[in-house]
């Protein structure tokens, strides 16, 4: 069996400035590179089945191997804003890097889990399963990719 490569975990706040300052003082997690990702980089969104059209506000700082991944809803309806909903703040998922996402969601659907949202960007997808009530969490698998942006569209700390 192939390692498993989890890559990411992911933390829905209400302000994304205010969060990458608390993570940047109290655990030294930086820099963070900010992007707000959406239409046109973002493809072929889903948010529940139905074609969507969402936008967020994102942060990424990495931990040694591992990335923080901060997550302000713009636009919605999606499964950010429902979380900060139901749950409010706090951890929202864990993601998996692999090479074959149709491969892993057919594995998931053979396990009666399904696809919650999902969107394209340069070359990469990302799909988010609905194993919260299982897990407590939602599940991210990704295909790396690279948005048009070269860089971020600003950094924490400058």
């Amino acid at each position: 069996m192939k390692e498993r490569q989890i890559i990411q975990i992911g933390i829905v706040v209400k302000d994304l400035d205010k969060a990458v300052k608390q993570y940047y003082e109290i655990l030294g997690a930086g820099p963070w590179d900010i992007y707000e990702y959406g239409p046109p980089e973002m493809k072929e969104v889903t948010y529940r089945g139905n074609p969507a059209d969402w936008s967020a506000l994102i942060g990424f700082a990495w931990v040694g191997d591992r990335q923080f991944e901060l997550i302000q809803p713009l636009k919605g309806p999606n499964i950010y804003y429902e979380h900060l909903e139901k749950k409010g703040e706090g951890l929202h998922h864990i993601k998996e890097r692999v090479d074959d996402c149709q491969k892993v969601i057919e594995e998931y659907r053979q396990k009666g889990v399904s696809v919650i949202q999902s969107g394209k960007f340069g070359g990469g997808e990302f799909y988010y399963f609905d194993t919260e009530p299982a897990l407590g969490i939602l599940y991210e698998i990704s295909k790396a990719g690279v948005l048009k942006k070269r860089g971020p569209d600003r950094r924490y700390p400058e």
